[in-house]
């Protein structure tokens, strides 16, 4: 599973309108944080994929924000 590679390899406006519709901002979270998590078996990525699944929504906003202010997700 690479979803972050594909997420991260997309242009920064399609990772915007991603991350801004409520329900595709959650899917995109998780898709993104688990694959990470899996792919780099850091326990941090761990531990942020368990928060997003529950706080995604909010999280995916705070991303957008942060990939709009730094041209990367929080905590990755």
């Amino acid at each position: 599973m690479e979803f972050d590679k594909w997420f991260h390899s997309q242009p920064k406006l399609i990772q915007i309108i991603l991350l801004l519709i409520p329900v595709v901002n959650w899917i995109c979270e998780v898709l993104v944080r688990l694959s990470a998590a899996l792919r780099s078996k850091n326990p941090l990525h761990l531990v942020v994929a368990v928060i997003v699944i529950f706080f995604g929504l909010v999280i995916g906003w705070v991303d957008m924000i942060w990939i709009l202010l730094f041209n990367k997700m929080l905590l990755e």
